[in-house]
């Protein structure tokens, strides 16, 4: 069996990844916060444990891995929302969750195996807390239950921060009711405007922390294989998740291996509104690039590496695309093509910690006749493109390569030449002609020495059917 090899941020080193259970592996990664579009760096862990789940499915078997990915869909940002446009706090968060849904599609990422609502979950969360109240670990306070971070004496080794250093660097709520500034939060009263639930400890809402430990013991139980998610949530998020369910459940208990991917940048800087270069995902594929383009350059730089979004990266990406299309279209065969059977090489590459910069080398190697249909095998299991695409794409190639352009030659070569012999040299016929060669997606080169066409990769044959 393939051996796995995958840096645990617990441990900061590089383990060997061996599962619990062989037949039933289980991987959890923190999703969403659904009041909003997914920006781009939000798509990045998507496509990180994407890439790790079509793995750990290749090596243990698609029928032994289990990948889940919550919803937050209880939220200040989702009640505030919903408070500046008067629509109910669920309908916003079935819009967002399917705007979530279809653009990740577009960036390949298969649906994962559990998409847990942390709505769906509070009688876990109230369980849970009930628990940690019972073993000294939180106190009620005030309408408010809050983890005693002072009982936990491991807190802070996942991010490898004292308390001191952490209350320094963290925005900390100051509250009276609080016995020590970390104490965080795992329920929080309701008013009659904001969702709740009935408790224990009144009427109110869980906090953002003890939803993940809930569902994950829900639907994994106690202890796991993989935590994910993006560098970001290290701290406070997946420190407190630690900390919560190993006081509830045991030391040795909740995830094995913890992996975060690092964050994203737009041309070199930090994304954000002000400079201009915070995007989402949907106004990336609304601006022209290919979801298989923007996976592209995800899959090119090392998860544990700041990736940084660029246009010469994405037209890059583009060009590269178009190549192994073209390998494909002259000596492949796609309806053959599984996405089951990847090279050993690129296998080889994502097993050493997801090396995805090395795998994506590998199939720039791959030139000659023969290897046109490993090229589609890969592609498929990368998720480059799904089946269904790369097959329209291909085709889009050949109609691109056998389309016949001489009759288009000539009729601009007429217009040309009548257009010179004329008295008052009107050229408003080869304008017109070449207008609309260029609306198809053909490219026009006029020189003294005659004309030249060529389809570019969006050629559309049907634009040009009025000029027949």
């Amino acid at each position: 069996m393939t051996e796995i090899k995958l840096y645990n941020t617990k441990t900061k080193t590089k383990e060997m990844f061996i599962p619990l259970d062989e037949n039933n592996v289980r991987m959890y990664v923190c999703g969403p916060t659904v009041y909003d579009r997914a920006h781009i760096g939000n798509a990045r862990p998507v496509v990180v444990f994407d890439t790790l789940y079509r793995l750990l499915r290749h090596v243990y078997g698609a029928d032994h891995v289990t990948y889940a990915r919550n919803f937050t869909d209880v939220d200040d940002k989702i009640n505030a929302k919903a408070a500046e446009t008067g629509r109910s706090i669920r309908d916003i968060t079935d819009e967002t969750i399917q705007w979530f849904l279809d653009d990740m599609g577009a960036l390949g990422a298969l649906p994962p195996n559990e998409a847990p609502r942390a709505t769906e979950y509070i009688p876990e969360m109230i369980v849970m807390t009930e628990e940690l109240i019972a073993k000294g670990h939180a106190y009620a306070a005030e309408g408010h239950v809050l983890f005693d971070v002072n009982s936990y004496e491991h807190y802070g080794a996942l991010s490898g921060r004292s308390v001191d250093d952490m209350i320094a660097g963290a925005r900390v709520e100051v509250a009276p009711y609080k016995r020590n500034p970390m104490d965080f939060v795992l329920w929080k009263p309701s008013t009659g405007i904001q969702p709740g639930w009935d408790s224990p400890w009144g009427y109110g809402r869980p906090g953002w922390h003890i939803e993940c430990s809930a569902m994950s013991r829900a639907l994994f139980g106690e202890t796991f294989d993989i935590h994910g998610g993006g560098l970001d949530l290290q701290f406070p998020h997946h420190e407190n998740e630690i900390a919560q369910s190993c006081a509830c459940c045991g030391e040795d208990t909740f995830a094995k291996v913890w992996m975060h991917n690092e964050m994203l940048q737009v041309e070199g800087k930090k994304m954000s509104k002000s400079l201009g270069n915070f995007f989402s995902v949907r106004e990336l594929l609304d601006q022209g690039y290919p979801g298989e383009v923007i996976r592209f350059v995800f899959l090119s730089t090392h998860y544990s590496k700041p990736m940084d979004w660029t246009v010469e990266k994405a037209v890059g990406a583009e060009t590269k695309l178009l190549g192994f299309l073209e390998l494909i279209e002259r000596y492949g065969d796609v309806d053959n093509a599984s996405g089951n059977k990847p090279s050993q090489d690129v296998v080889k590459a994502l097993s050493e910690d997801l090396n995805t910069h090395d795998a994506l080398s590998f199939l720039n190697r791959l030139k000659g006749s023969a290897d046109a249909n490993e090229l589609a095998e890969n592609l498929l299991f990368l998720g480059v493109y799904s089946k269904e695409k790369l097959r329209k794409e291909v085709e889009e190639v050949r109609v691109r390569r056998t389309f016949d352009l001489s009759y288009y030659v000539k009729l601009l070569t007429e217009a040309r030449e009548k257009a010179l012999a004329s008295d008052d040299k009107d050229f408003s016929e080869v304008d017109r002609i070449k207008m609309m060669l260029i609306a198809a997606d053909v490219q026009v080169m006029m020189s003294r020495n005659g004309i030249e066409l060529h389809a570019d990769s969006d050629f559309d044959p049907s634009k040009l059917e009025a000029l027949k």
